[in-house]
Formats: structure tokens, sequence, C-alpha cells
């Protein structure tokens, strides 16, 4: 039986159903748990979570009467205060700078959430498809709203986090991806929660071959290969998991030629949901820094996956992938008719995908840096053009992400 009551109520041994807010505002991922931790009390305690919904049919009832109606009214939380929903979020305007910061919490979130929920499943224990739906909405709400910032974001990836954070990556490109093809909203859900899930099976990999910077030896590389049908069996034993995540996580890596695995299927035997998998979990692979290559240009990576279209990728979802992202994601590094370097960051919608908003910061013809402006190659009157893309290590450039990602760079 469900029971509302305060925080301050709280005991251990109490099943924490709902803590009122989303798990993104709360010091938890998790949407219901067992309270048997003191230090989990404390920070409820201490998160302002004026109401917390219990379940006493799987943990401790209230050993006091629940207060008066007087005294409930008391404590109430105002209206105003209460947590946003995911779809009112998603239509709150923000400037580029509340949308960045918004992101980064957001995705360092996700990222906590996604490698305690994996870790759970390695050790055996049942994944919760609601819980991960709650993940899957905070991160369509802010895709959804915010454009590429959080597509671009994610692409940025450490060694020890890149398992956890390309899932996170690719729910939202999914998201993204399944928004331009104007699919029902249940469908971009759908396609969320099967990025979020489909590497799911590399928990069955031991982290010394995810994480090995050499090449892999024939076996190790078979146990890599395994990874979609150990996944397919995980989330075969969730209850009510959704079938598109058990179709996208089996077969993410098939090729429309057939030259792909587990199944070896071709053509019209991939699903259009394994399809958009296929191209979501490429871009974000050949983007992202690993032990044992660097990452290419996004927009280098968009120009390298048309030529694999047909043969690897579906052409027409590649296209509508590409509308999503620009020509030039954000990060990428263009040369100017100025002579002069820019990294791209924002294009606004409805404008040309050639002309994006970009962050000038490096002179060619005084090979130094210079004070960055911002300009908009859409803007009336506008007579830049990018030339062409470029190569960071080309040009002996250090961390060129700054210029978009973090706060505006100084000379």
């Amino acid at each position: 039986m469900l029971k509302k009551i305060t925080s301050s109520e709280l005991q251990l041994g109490m099943y924490v159903e709902r803590l009122g807010r989303s798990w993104f505002d709360t010091p938890f991922w998790r949407r219901s748990f067992l309270l048997d931790s003191p230090t989990d009390l404390v920070r409820i305690r201490t998160a302002r979570l004026c109401e917390v919904w219990i379940d006493t049919a799987r943990g401790l009832a209230l050993a006091q009467p629940a207060p008066v109606c007087a005294s409930s009214a008391a404590v109430a939380p105002p209206v105003a205060d209460a947590a946003p929903t995911p779809a009112a979020d998603a239509d709150a305007p923000r400037s580029r700078d509340e949308e960045l910061a918004h992101a980064r919490r957001l995705i360092e979130r996700s990222r906590q959430a996604v490698q305690t929920m994996f870790e759970e499943v390695r050790m055996g224990k049942a994944l919760s498809a609601a819980q991960a739906y709650e993940l899957v909405d905070d991160i369509a709400a802010s895709v959804l709203r915010g454009g590429n910032v959080l597509l671009s974001l994610a692409r940025l990836k450490t060694a020890d986090n890149y398992t956890y954070m390309h899932s996170v990556a690719v729910c939202a490109l999914m998201t993204a991806l399944a928004k331009e093809l104007g699919l029902a909203p249940e469908q971009v859900r759908s396609a969320g929660l099967a990025g979020l899930l489909h590497d799911i099976g590399k928990m069955a990999v031991p982290s010394s071959i995810l994480n090995k910077p050499g090449s892999l030896s024939e076996a190790e590389f078979s146990s890599v290969r395994a990874h979609p049908a150990a996944g397919h069996r995980m989330l075969q034993e969730v209850d009510e998991i959704d079938p598109v995540a058990l179709d996208v996580c089996l077969h993410h890596h098939e090729k429309l030629d057939g030259s792909g695995y587990p199944e070896g299927l071709c053509g019209e035997e991939i699903s259009l949901f394994a399809r958009m998998g296929a191209i979501c979990d490429v871009y974000d692979a050949i983007t992202s820094n690993r032990p044992y290559k660097q990452g290419w240009c996004p927009a280098d990576s968009l120009r390298r996956m048309a030529a694999w279209r047909g043969a690897h990728l579906d052409a027409q979802l590649f296209a509508a992938f590409v509308k999503c992202l620009g020509i030039y994601p954000l990060g990428t590094l263009v040369r100017l008719q100025s002579e002069r370097l820019a990294v791209v960051v924002g294009r606004a919608p409805g404008k040309p995908l050639t002309s994006p908003t970009l962050r000038v910061f490096f002179s060619i013809r005084a090979g130094t840096c210079i004070v960055p402006t911002v300009i908009d190659l859409a803007a009336p009157g506008c007579q830049e053009r990018i030339v062409s893309t470029e190569s960071a290590a080309q040009w002996r450039l250090q961390d060129i992400d700054r210029y978009w990602a973090g706060e505006p760079a100084v000379a």
C-alpha cells in the first residue's frame, strides 16, 4: 500500500517508492529502493524533499499516526516550488549558457546513474525499466529543448567513463533522430530507452578487454562481439521491457549488406530502430577519444559515414541524422575565408545547415590565438564563410573544446 509521508517521518526499513521530484533533482537516481542506509536517510532529509511516498507492503509503515491535517498543511510545499515535469521542463526557454550548465549537470548525473545501473546488472541484480525511463525522459527533455548542446557535450568522454557516457550519448542521439523522423512520442521514448540500454551486454565483457589500449586478440574480439547477445539475454529478464530495446540491443551491429553481427541480417531484415541505433552508435564511437585512438572531428566523421551509406548504413536515416546535427556539428574546427580558425558553437533553428554560429579564436596569418569573437554566418550582411574543416592536431591546438563547451576563452 502506498502512503505519503514527510521526509522527517522516514525511518530505516521503509521502502521508498517515490521521492516527490525527478531523480535529477534528488541525491538518488533510483525512483524506488529499500531505505537501509543511515547515510541515505540523512541525504533525503537534507535534500528538502517535503513529501515521500512509501510502500508499506514492501517495508516498514509509520510507527505513529500521521500528523493531523493542519500540521501536514504547514509543511506542504507551495505549488510554485514543485519540481517541473519533463514536459514542462522541455518547454522552458533557456539561454545557451544556461542550457550548457544544465546539460553538463544532466550528463554527469546520467553517467552516474547508468554506471550504477550497469554495475548492478553485472552483479546479477534486475534492471528496472521504469527507473531507466526516468533517465530517458530527462535526457529527451534536454535534447528537445536545447538542440545539439547535450548531443555534443556527451561526446566528451574519458577512458574510465566511456561505456557509460556512450550509453547516455546514444540515448540522446536516438531521441533526436526519432524526433527528426517525426515518430510518435511513445516511439521517441522507446528509441531513447533502446539507446540507453543498447550496450548493456558489455557488462559481460571484462573491463581489461573493453579498456585495452592495443589491438585485441582473436579471443578478445570474440568476447566483445558477444555483447549484443549477452545484453539481449539480460534484458529478457526485465519485467515489461520494451521490445524496441530488445531489438536494438541485439541488432545495432548489423549492416545492410549482411556483413554485421550477430545474425548477419541484411536490408529490410533489420528494423527501423536497429538501423537508427547503428548510425547513432557508430557516430558516437568514432567521434569519441578511446584508449587506442583519438576521436575524429564531428564534421569529418559525418563525411566518412556518408561513404558507408547503402552498404552499412541506411541512406535516408543518415540524411535525417545529418539534419539533426548539422553539416558542421558543435565543436567542429573550421577555416574561414578571412584566414582565421573558429569552432562551431551553435545553429539557429530554421537557418541553413551551412551557416552556423562560430567562435573565432585563431589567426592563421599571425600564427597565434586572438581575442575570441562570435559571428553568426546566417546574419544578414555577413560576408564571412567556411572554406574547410580542419584538424586541431594539424595546427597543434590543445583543448579547443573549451571554446564551445566551456567558458569563453581569452587570448
